[in-house]
């Protein structure tokens, strides 16, 4: 990015819920730590280059500590000749107030941000602020915008909200990525105008594309509700306007921004207990039976484990031509608050079962001791009780006051972050859904017929893959998972409206069944946005999904059949011809 093209500002987002997890185990190893450290080898071979192009670097690679780091950038800077100034941001570590917790931090704004940057700093090192706060602190910045500029501080919040995953606005984790070349795609960048409003694009010469389609995609990933309720602004998701701009080059318009809420969203890791996992391989003939017969010799070893979870991936082809693809894979994932309990014994006792189970018998990997897993929650405080602090160049420290704020969520409600208001959904599908497994994708008969046009019959449809019409984007939320559906075109968003339904959407991911399933829509993105409440249990660090953090949840989605109109597919997909 430093020798790619014009910048002024770099960025780097280095957080997760998992990172936090990962920082909190480290900082129990080691309380200076705390901290990304990768962030300090890769500014070692950058930091020249930014000082000579004047460019600012604002990053979130303070985690738990982000004094520590920001000593320790000073230090590098000292140790390679390059004279920076540096500040950092803190206030966030609410670890303290809560008994028991691993780690805890409430999710700052930008403000803290753009008083650092206005006092003259070339570093700015964050502990836990939001993603888009990297891009919305510096714009504010910049333009020297107030706090109540809520329409312009939404337009750069969804900015960087673009921007904050990297490669996934340049044709990374796309659906329709054989559409182009994206083996090495560039970085994605924002150019962000007075008004709030900006180009994404990247530098001349990089791979990878900038596309309504690649934006789309990121603007509905891990998001909830047309309401983006963060600590700043709340921008409304549903006014987001998209206009090509050229080659490599979509305009954001249109954002309207709201008061912030009057809390801010608290993510809050524990240790949860002790995990392990055995996967066995199962080749050839009889594959369930012989999953049954290793569930039941192992059953005695098993019993007094808290969770025991089994599942058979039917990887497996008839008649293969190679042993690997004749070969289907049993999963054990073991949990519990004791260690020795799903401890090495444990594994060793499945592995020694090999001269006595199946036919062929052998695992993945050899008998391995227990990990500690963590758990994550959210929850909310108050803005006002959050020390949010800008630590200076000079060592002065800066109280950044809330925001003036909306109005408060009534009682049970958590105002950030939040779902938002439920958009109304389109009629429910046959009840004929309740009834059907899992085997073929949507009814025979349902969701085919495209919306009535004035003197037009029925329109003829075809059995294929969603993902023939629609891209998905999907990810993790602690322990919920959002599912994002656009199309391309105004008369696929009429049928994808009307056909994708909550209703619908349990059918063809029956694994979200008996969950609780919101639908929200987004007109001016021609995109659906599904929250599945709970399907990640509790979150990615406890691991007992074969996709812990949903990445492929919405490819699953697309690669579902059901009755699609064929004048909404390509031609070679619809016709054959």
């Amino acid at each position: 990015m430093l020798t790619g093209g014009p910048l002024d500002v770099l960025t780097g987002d280095y957080l997760a819920e998992l990172t936090m997890l990962i920082l909190g185990r480290d900082r129990l190893k080691d309380p200076d730590l705390g901290y990304a450290r990768t962030f300090l080898r890769q500014l070692e071979e950058g930091l020249g280059l930014a000082h000579e192009r004047g460019v600012r670097i604002v990053t979130n690679a303070g985690g738990l500590h982000p004094a520590g780091l920001a000593a320790a950038v000073r230090a590098l800077a000292a140790k390679v000749g390059v004279p920076v100034t540096v500040a950092h941001v803190e206030g966030d570590d609410l670890t303290a107030r809560h008994e028991g917790a691993l780690t805890a931090n409430a999710y700052l704004g930008g403000a803290g941000i753009t008083a650092c940057l206005r006092a003259g700093a070339d570093v700015v090192v964050t502990g836990r602020v939001t993603d888009a706060a990297l891009v919305s602190g510096p714009a504010a910045w910049w333009f020297d915008w107030s706090p109540e500029d809520h329409d312009r501080l939404a337009g750069a919040v969804v900015a960087g909200h673009v921007l904050e995953c990297g490669t996934q606005a340049t044709g990374g984790n796309y659906s329709f990525f054989t559409a182009h070349d994206v083996r090495r795609p560039g970085f994605p960048l924002a150019e962000i105008s007075p008004d709030g409003s900006a180009v994404i694009t990247k530098h001349p010469g990089t791979g990878g594309v900038v596309s309504a389609g690649t934006v789309t995609a990121q603007l509905l990933y891990e998001t909830q509700g047309p309401r983006y309720l963060g600590p700043d602004v709340t921008a409304r998701l549903d006014t987001v306007r998209l206009t090509d701009d050229g080659p490599d080059r979509v305009r954001i318009s249109g954002v309207r921004g709201e008061a912030p809420p009057p809390t801010l969203k608290v993510g809050v890791t524990r240790i949860g207990g002790w995990r392990n996992e055995v996967v066995f391989v199962l080749t050839g003939l009889d594959v369930e039976a012989k999953a049954e017969l290793v569930r039941a010799q192992l059953a005695d070893a098993l019993e007094g484990v808290a969770d025991a979870r089994w599942t058979l991936a039917r990887t497996d082809h008839a008649d293969a031509d190679t042993e690997e693809t004749a070969s289907a894979l049993l999963r054990l994932v073991l949990r519990d608050p004791s260690a020795d309990r799903v401890g090495r014994a444990l594994t060793s006792a499945a592995v020694e079962l090999a001269l006595g189970s199946y036919p062929g018998f052998h695992v993945t990997a050899p008998p391995g001791p227990a990990q500690p897993y963590g758990v994550f929650a959210s929850t909310s405080v108050p803005a006002t009780q959050v020390p949010h602090t800008a630590v200076l160049p000079d060592g002065t420290h800066l109280q950044i006051p809330a925001p003036p704020t909306a109005p408060s969520a009534g009682p049970g409600e958590s105002a950030a972050p939040s779902a938002g208001p439920a958009e109304p959904t389109a009629p429910s599908a046959s009840p004929a859904f309740e009834a059907r497994g899992s085997g073929g994708g949507a009814p025979e008969g349902v969701g085919g017929a495209a919306p009535a046009v004035s003197g037009a019959g029925p329109r003829e449809t075809v059995r294929a893959p969603l993902g023939l019409l629609a891209g998905a984007r999907s990810g993790d939320k602690g322990g919920d998972a959002n599912v994002g559906v656009w199309v391309a075109t105004g008369p696929a968003w009429d049928w994808l409206r009307d056909t994708l339904t909550v209703e619908l959407f349990r059918s063809l991911l029956p694994e979200t069944r008996g969950l609780t399933v919101l639908r929200h829509e987004l007109p001016g993105l021609r995109a659906l946005n599904f929250t599945v409440t709970g399907i990640l249990g509790d979150g990615v660090a406890s691991g007992h999904r074969f996709d812990p953090q949903a990445k492929a949840l919405g490819e699953w989605l697309r690669a579902r059949h059901l009755d699609i109109p064929v004048h909404l597919l390509p031609p070679s997909e619809g016709t054959g011809t």
